[in-house]
């Protein structure tokens, strides 16, 4: 098939002598444009602390955490170690009616860093799945309690959700929706926060837009709360290009659903373990759902795992009725598997041991300063920084959107700099150990890439 293979690269052997697949074919890609992909393939074969390394041995500055997911950086010892000593000790345990000991202790080490008031797990397999448990256990939460009328979610304009129906549902990304029909009936969007014209090169929260969080006043109005079950938002949406919330924006949503008995749900996948200086992104904001979603930091990328955390409140409602029935009726084959509990555990060791969850917050005045920098570099018109989170907005290229964001992308892949982009924005999140003089690093990357695109 055209395209499928590299140029010779059957020849390319990593460091770690894993032969490079000279056929592409098979593999359909997730969000990537696979016939580029293809024809030019970008490989990355190993991977240690700040760094990748690709097929033909060149250091690749991680300036994502892989996927907004590698916050202790790659190949830390004390998870690869947990994760093989799990394995040959007990590979798989049954979640249902069955249990193992790291799943328990897992969700008590969880708790424990999670704000006051969180105090049961639900364990999921990735973010998208986090976000379809938070959506049924706040419906359901709502029958049992005798309120079955409260079905309808509310998400938010451009908020990213993951991939399942769900989550697209309450999503508000125009280009994960619109080929999948109706999707879940009984959901409605709140604005996004962005204002261009406003907070444009602000440094942290924006002054302007938390009237904004009214806008739920006027969905209240338009449904009536007695039909609303919870509303959906990322503290900071993250995948969508870095929109962070304006200053009192994420307290007054908390005020108004709580005067209206609406649950409030915070998507934590991306500010989750440490990204914002915190360990959670409610405790930045000083706000306290009452559903978190998690997933990537919480086994540092290396498993598959994700947890959903819900109050006493919540949980205390199900647990009614004769003791043998089972109370929720959902859960997933790999709920609380042994080796990504044994990954959970130990990524959590780790941060606790280097001070991870909250490095980034004497980080984050080098992070924006760097950033900013970037201010009247070429097409650049906005900066947005927070925590170890920022992105820098471009000016499209007029009749080809996003062309010139992945132009500075393959740039600094090319330059040994790993960026993300969605649309025409450039995202970063490094790994939390990241140093200043890779900051320095990185942002100077971006900056060549931006002066050599057109």
């Amino acid at each position: 098939m055209a395209g499928s293979r590299f140029n010779g690269s059957e020849d390319f052997v990593s460091n770690s002598s894993a032969v490079v697949p000279n056929d592409l074919s098979a593999f359909w890609m997730p969000f990537t444009a696979n016939r580029q992909f293809k024809k030019a393939p970008r490989m990355f074969v190993a991977a240690k602390d700040m760094h990748y390394t690709t097929a033909d041995g060149r250091q690749v500055l991680d300036g994502t955490a892989g996927l907004w997911c590698v916050n202790a950086g790659h190949a830390r010892p004390k998870i690869v170690e947990a994760i093989a000593k799990q394995a040959a000790e007990l590979d798989y345990a049954p979640a249902f009616q069955m249990g193992h000991p790291k799943a328990f202790e897992l969700a008590n080490r969880i708790v424990d860093i999670a704000p006051k008031g969180l105090d049961h797990v639900l364990f999921t397999n990735s973010g998208s799945e986090s976000v379809e448990t938070a959506l049924k256990v706040a419906l359901a939460y709502h029958r049992v309690k005798g309120d079955g009328a409260r079905s309808r979610l509310i998400g938010r304009e451009r908020g990213y959700h993951g991939v399942n129906f769900g989550g697209i549902s309450v999503g508000g990304i125009v280009t994960n929706r619109k080929m999948f029909g109706t999707l879940l009936t009984g959901v409605d969007h709140m604005p996004h926060t962005h204002n261009l014209a406003k907070n444009a090169f602000s440094k942290g929260l924006p002054e302007h837009g938390v009237d904004l969080a009214d806008e739920l006043e006027r969905i209240v109005t338009l449904h009536d709360a007695s039909t609303i079950a919870a509303v959906i938002v990322e503290p900071v949406a993250g995948s969508t290009g870095v929109l962070i919330p304006p200053a009192g924006y994420l307290k007054r949503l908390r005020e108004i659903t709580k005067k209206h008995g609406i649950l409030l749900i915070f998507d934590e996948v991306i500010t989750g373990f440490g990204r914002l200086g915190t360990p959670f992104g409610a405790d930045y904001f000083g706000v306290t759902p009452d559903i978190m979603v998690t997933a990537k930091g919480l086994t540092n990328g290396v498993i598959p795992m994700g947890a959903v955390l819900v109050s006493s409140e919540i949980h205390d409602a199900f647990m009614d009725g004769p003791e043998h029935v089972i109370e929720f009726f959902h859960g997933y084959t790999y709920s609380g598997n042994p080796v990504a509990s044994a990954a959970g555990l130990a990524t959590l060791e780790t941060y606790k041991d280097e001070d991870l969850l909250t490095r980034g917050a004497a980080l984050a005045p080098v992070w924006q300063d760097a950033l900013h920098s970037l201010k009247g570099e070429p097409h650049v018109i906005d900066i947005r920084n927070i925590g170890l989170v920022g992105a820098i907005e471009l000016e499209p290229i007029a009749g080809s959107p996003t062309k010139r964001a992945f132009s500075a992308f393959l740039k600094c892949f090319e330059d040994g700099y790993l960026i993300r982009t969605t649309g025409d924005i450039i995202a970063m999140s490094p790994p939390l150990i990241i140093s200043e003089s890779q900051i320095g690093e990185l942002i100077d990357g971006v900056r060549s890439a931006l002066r050599s695109i057109a």
